[in-house]
């Protein structure tokens, strides 16, 4: 099941929330240095990684004083640069691995790889709904909230699902 959310990802309720990161799980966007800031000063000692992670790597940790009790790392940047369509996806497909591993029945997401020079919005929404959809068998996750932060994403999100899902 896919819903669409106009919400700050900080506080969306789930069992953990998807978060784009490059190797050393440092932020990759504006809006995920303010969840960052959101999970406060643990979160930042939460997130250390011993050597760099490659591009299409997913990881859970802690995540700090966010709503949601984890966080899915989703790494599409790596010392190589952005990760394109391919690797982004394979990001994601680790993601719903480590969710089902985990036992996560309800992941929040943002629009994973879209941003300045990546992916638009309806590439990012159509990533996430067609991985979503071809994740391996078993019941974790069941549900994706996929949270965006303006109206005119909702929208665009909205009929991506509708049409993909």
């Amino acid at each position: 099941m896919i819903h669409v959310l106009l919400d700050d990802l900080a506080f969306v309720r789930a069992d953990a929330v998807l978060r784009p990161a490059d190797g050393s799980l440092e932020p990759v966007t504006p809006a995920m240095r303010r969840l960052d800031i959101s999970a406060g000063a643990a979160f930042v000692a939460q997130r250390r990684v011993a050597s760099p992670l490659e591009a299409g790597a997913a990881v859970v940790t802690g995540s700090g004083d966010l709503a949601a009790p984890l966080v899915v790392h989703v790494v599409v940047q790596d010392d190589r640069g952005d990760a394109g369509t391919d690797q982004i996806r394979r990001a994601l497909m680790s993601a719903w691995q480590r969710a089902a591993e985990w036992n996560l029945a309800v992941l929040a997401a943002p629009l994973v790889g879209a941003g300045a020079g990546q992916l638009g919005i309806e590439e990012a929404a159509a990533l996430l709904v067609d991985t979503f959809g071809a994740r391996p068998g078993g019941d974790a996750p069941r549900e994706l909230r996929i949270v965006v932060e303006r109206e005119h994403e909702l929208d665009a999100v909205r009929a991506v699902v509708a049409r993909h899902g």
